[in-house]
């Protein structure tokens, strides 16, 4: 399957009652990525369409320090007595890892969609260096302009993550052809599966 019919395909209502149900017992939080993610990022898309999302907020997307994100990742989950499953892109991808070592009883489980290599954000040092605590599927692509392949097999080595290749597929944005993208509510729904179990 492409990644192209990946993206296009209609969202499964099993897949939306799946992920409505657990939101009964998990939250659901967005990290995007530097910048934020815009009104057409699939992270938007989904919190138009489904009404189980919580979202980070920022004062300043444009400075990328890792520990501003997982600062806000704990004050939006600090205020739930719920674990919650962090759905970061890019950099907002890093700093969930960092926040399920940081704060384990508070994270149930991690999709990493196409991260960034901590390098390009001064995070080598931040970024966990081996397993995470928590069920994890990282999403990458072969030409991803912010992590190589090779790099993302070697971080979902290190972290534990089961690793989903969507073969050439950008940065798994909106510059990239991605809009709703409901193949990843698919594997959204699996890792929340995961997560409860």
């Amino acid at each position: 399957m492409s990644w192209q019919s990946m993206m296009d395909a209609r969202a499964c209502p099993d897949t939306t009652a799946a992920l409505q149900a657990a939101a009964s017992e998990l939250d659901f939080v967005l990290v995007p990525g530097r910048y934020d993610s815009g009104p057409e990022h699939w992270q938007s898309c989904w919190e138009r369409c489904l009404p189980l999302w919580r979202r980070i907020t920022l004062q300043n997307w444009q400075d990328p320090d890792v520990d501003r994100w997982v600062g806000a990742i704990g004050r939006l989950t600090a205020r739930s007595e719920r674990r919650a499953i962090l759905v970061g892109h890019s950099l907002g991808a890093l700093a969930s890892c960092c926040m399920a070592v940081d704060h384990p009883g508070r994270v149930a489980g991690l999709l990493l969609v196409a991260p960034a290599e901590p390098a390009r954000f001064e995070a080598e040092e931040r970024v966990p260096a081996g397993p995470l605590p928590v069920p994890s599927v990282l999403v990458a692509s072969h030409n991803d302009p912010f992590m190589s392949f090779r790099r993302a097999e070697h971080w979902a080595r290190t972290w534990g993550s089961e690793l989903v290749d969507l073969g050439e597929a950008g940065h798994i944005n909106v510059e990239s052809g991605f809009g709703p993208w409901t193949y990843g509510l698919e594997l959204l729904r699996r890792l929340s599966d995961r997560a409860r179990s």
